[in-house]
């Protein structure tokens, strides 16, 4: 493994733990900011905000710039964002702290990924996304926990200090592994990058992404209330329970990269119709306490298989701005975290139960699968269409040709 993909990894392990810890902090933040929980919640719709609007803003305004400065620079921005929240002295500075450290999310993963593939063999691409991303799930199994315990013993800022020094040492590792050659942007500039957006492919595969990891935050959003009312576990053990997730996600996510590599369609359809059957027989794997535990890695496993596909499809799809095309899927990501959660509560609402949910998500992951088999025929056709045009010009000199004898 390259030692830049490590400097990469921990710079999304830092991005992981800030993104996911908020969700375990709310109620000491609540209490001590004297807000209320749904208040509090708000926190974390404003980090999400923050990826969806500074992923493509930040990828296209950086496009002319060397990609290991963006990369440094959104480190830099996202240290600033967090050591803003821990000195925050009140909600609404906290609100726009929080909204400052999700600005670099999606372009970091975006650009971060162009490098990683930049570095690799083509049989290898995948795998170097998939390592990326690694950072990303690692930060659920042991980041996210520890960042939680930090807060409750001393104090949620404290936390965002911790995550503060994580990113220093992601800017360090950036500026000492990260060479200097093999990171140039392409000079297409804005309109370019921009243009290169404008493609049914490029949007069939954000909209993959939207409905596919929809499905997995539909049931992900509520899996507390599953493991604590259906499958009967302590409050006391969710913590514990939620890093199998961690464990899940992060097989997933090196499985993915490798079967992509031989198979990115076939990855891609079949973490699908995995994630599909996961969501489906969940409501049935969540009524006892032993299979309730498979069952949170399985998702995890499932979901995340899809990950390195989906972002390289994108990046294919729209090679001439590939950066742009990267960080537009990371704010994709974001839009099923939070259309997938409003779906799930949703079903909720309508009193199907605690678990209906994942039936939902099971729908979204079908959903997903569609959207796929509809890229796929469009690109068929592009290909069988490209392929008669050569056929006609390839034919016609030589018709021509034979004229002149």
């Amino acid at each position: 493994m390259p030692l830049a993909l490590l400097a990469l990894a921990v710079g999304a392990f830092g991005i992981g733990t800030t993104e996911f810890v908020m969700m375990g902090l709310l109620p000491d933040v609540a209490d001590d900011l004297r807000i209320s929980i749904p208040a509090a919640g708000h926190l974390v719709s404003a980090y999400a905000l923050g990826v969806v609007i500074g992923a493509p803003l930040l990828a296209a305004v950086t496009a002319r710039l060397s990609r290991r400065t963006v990369l440094i620079s959104l480190m830099v921005l996202f240290v600033a964002g967090n050591a803003l929240s821990a000195l925050a002295p009140g909600y609404e500075t906290l609100l726009a702290a929080r909204f400052l450290s999700g600005l670099p999310h999606g372009a970091f993963f975006g650009v971060g990924a162009v490098v990683a593939t930049g570095m690799a063999a083509p049989e290898r691409k995948a795998r170097s996304v998939s390592l990326m991303f690694l950072g990303l799930t690692i930060a659920n199994i042991a980041g996210v926990p520890a960042a939680t315990l930090t807060g409750q013993h001393l104090g949620w800022r404290a936390t965002f200090l911790g995550v503060s020094v994580i990113g220093l040492a992601a800017i360090a590792s950036l500026a000492l592994l990260i060479p200097h050659d093999h990171t140039h942007a392409p000079t297409v500039g804005l309109r370019g990058e921009l243009a290169a957006l404008r493609s049914l492919p490029v949007w069939l595969a954000l909209g993959t992404t939207v409905a596919g990891f929809g499905a997995l935050f539909a049931a992900y959003s509520y899996v507390t209330p599953m493991l604590t009312d259906a499958a009967g576990f302590a409050e006391t053990s969710v913590t514990l329970l939620l890093a199998l997730f961690g464990v899940g996600a992060t097989a997933g996510n090196l499985l993915g990269g490798r079967l992509a590599d031989h198979s990115m369609r076939g990855t891609l359809f079949g973490g699908l119709t995995s994630l599909a059957a996961v969501l489906a027989v969940f409501p049935l794997l969540m009524s006892s306490a032993w299979s309730a535990v498979p069952a949170v890695a399985l998702l995890g496993m499932a979901a995340f298989i899809t990950g390195s596909p989906l972002q390289l499809m994108v990046m294919e799809k729209a090679s001439a701005a590939p950066s742009l095309a990267s960080s537009a899927n990371q704010a994709a990501f974001n839009l099923a975290n939070a259309g997938g959660a409003w779906i799930g509560g949703l079903a909720l609402a309508a009193g199907f139960g605690v678990t209906s949910p994942a039936v939902a998500g099971a729908g979204l992951a079908v959903l997903g699968l569609a959207v796929a088999g509809l890229a796929y025929a469009v690109d068929r056709r592009g290909v069988q269409h490209a392929g008669r045009e050569r056929v006609v010009c390839t034919h016609l000199p030589e018709h021509s040709e034979s004229f002149t004898h």
